[in-house]
This record gives C-alpha cells, sequence and structure tokens, in this order.
C-alpha cells in the first residue's frame, strides 16, 4: 500500500527567496538535489524567482539562464528517473524547457492563468499545481481582506479547474496559498479546513514552510522555525492535505513516517 502523502522538497537557483538556506546556485544545486534523494523526497520542486512578499519578478530569459545549467544536469545525469521533478514557474519558455528535459509538474502560483501554459502542460501530460493568490507578490500582503475566505477560494479553484480541463490539464493538483495575500486568521482558517476542498475531487497541497504566520503566532527567525512548519503540515496533513512541499525533507520524512505509524 503507497503512502497517503508525498514529500517535495525545495530548491532555489536565486538569491533573493526569504529561507536562505533553500538557495543554491547551479554548482551546488546537483549535490542538495541528491542529498534529498537520499533523505526520502519524492518530489523536487525548483524556483529561479522568489515569491515572497515584495518581491520583484524578473524577465523570462534572466528565469531561463539562472535554470538552464540545473535543469541540463538534471537531464544530462538522468535524475529525474529517481525522482519526480516540478518546475516552480509560470513563464513559458522555462516550463517548456523544464518539460522537455524530464519534469512532470508545474507549479504555478497565477494558478494557470496563461491559457498558453495550460495547453503546454497538457501537451506533455504533466501534472499541475494551481495555486490561490491574491494580488501579486509585490502587493498581496497590501491589506488583503474576503468576505467568506472558503468559499472565494473555492470558486477560484472551480472556475480555474474548469478552464485548464478544457485546455487538457488532467492531472491537478490545488494549494490554497499560505501566506500568497492571506493574513495570520485566513492561514489558519484554511489551515483548519482543508477538508472543505475535497468535494473538488484533486490532491491538496500544503505549503507553509519556515512561513512569517510561524513569527506570529511564536516569534521566530526563518532559521527557528521548522518546530512550527511540521505542526502545520502535520495538521494539515490529517485535515486532508496530502502533498506537503517544505525546506527540511530529512525531518519532514521522519515526522509523517511517525505520525502515520501512530494514526
Amino acid at each position: 500500500m503507497s503512502k497517503p502523502y508525498q514529500i517535495m522538497g525545495v530548491l532555489n537557483a536565486n538569491d533573493d527567496s526569504f529561507y536562505k538556506q533553500s538557495r543554491f546556485t547551479p554548482s551546488n544545486a546537483i549535490s542538495k538535489i541528491e542529498i534529498m534523494i537520499q533523505e526520502g523526497a519524492d518530489i523536487i520542486d525548483i524556483g529561479a524567482v522568489s515569491s515572497r512578499p515584495g518581491s520583484v519578478g524578473v524577465s523570462d530569459e534572466e528565469e531561463l539562464q539562472r535554470l538552464k545549467p540545473i535543469l541540463d544536469a538534471i537531464y544530462e545525469q538522468k535524475l529525474y528517473e529517481k525522482v519526480s521533478f516540478s518546475l516552480d514557474s509560470y513563464s513559458l519558455p522555462s516550463c517548456a524547457y523544464a518539460l522537455e528535459r524530464g519534469f512532470k509538474i508545474i507549479n504555478d502560483i497565477t494558478g494557470l492563468a496563461n491559457d498558453e501554459l495550460s495547453a503546454l502542460v497538457g501537451s506533455y501530460k504533466a501534472k499541475a499545481i494551481i495555486m490561490h493568490m491574491l494580488g501579486t507578490p509585490q502587493d498581496m500582503q497590501d491589506n488583503p481582506s474576503y468576505e467568506n475566505l472558503l468559499v472565494e477560494v473555492e470558486n477560484f479553484f472551480k472556475e480555474r479547474i474548469s478552464k485548464a480541463e478544457s485546455l487538457g490539464v488532467k492531472d491537478i493538483v490545488l494549494d490554497v496559498g499560505i501566506g500568497f495575500g492571506k493574513r495570520l486568521e485566513d492561514n489558519i482558517e484554511l489551515i483548519k479546513n482543508m477538508d472543505y476542498f475535497k468535494s473538488l475531487g484533486k490532491e491538496l497541497l500544503i505549503g507553509a514552510s519556515r512561513k512569517s504566520m510561524i513569527d506570529r503566532i511564536s516569534p521566530s527567525s526563518s532559521d527557528e522555525r521548522l518546530a512550527g512548519t511540521l505542526a502545520i503540515h502535520l495538521k494539515a496533513f490529517d485535515n486532508g492535505a496530502s502533498l506537503i512541499r517544505c525546506h527540511d525533507v530529512k525531518e519532514h520524512v521522519q515526522a509523517f513516517k511517525v505520525h502515520c505509524a501512530l494514526s
């Protein structure tokens, strides 16, 4: 019987991500990927552009330039045969390059807003992660508000699922977007009510790894938030999430093995 969760490790090919330990250069990224494989990662999610609050985007050309050395090495060493790879991007050129080189998942923080990207994902029969975000990384934390959070996120998912499926995307994961245009109380409500979205019939992702909501509950720097991360992710798993996106693969693998043994 397969386990009821998958651990997705995070690797950032940039120097701007909020958690500095997740930042890697082409010269050391492959060794980190190999470590995460050894630690038990089911999926490795690679991104080259920070989406932290207030971050500034880069051109498609710059993003692909950052990614190419890593994607080429993954392809040449056939690492995609050892673990599934996901690209954290909504750039059409970068996504096309990754899919051509063995990547099976596109993790899109814009929720497949681009129809061309949806069609591309569909043509490769790849998995798409559709995330909910209110606004953009530049303005998403400028006083976000909702009249009915769960209903509004659900309606967003319904609309994007329908559009994506019409463009050939059949394998979809939903991400409620912890910290993306959400107040602390919104993040907590979403985590407590993950099962609300199970009615949509899709796998659910939780990604709260070392995020600032932990600091708002228990003051801490990003380096000090592993315990809080595990608490959130285990709670979200109990409430219906099955794909766990995290910076700390080894610790998550152990925590989830123990948690499931006790369940």
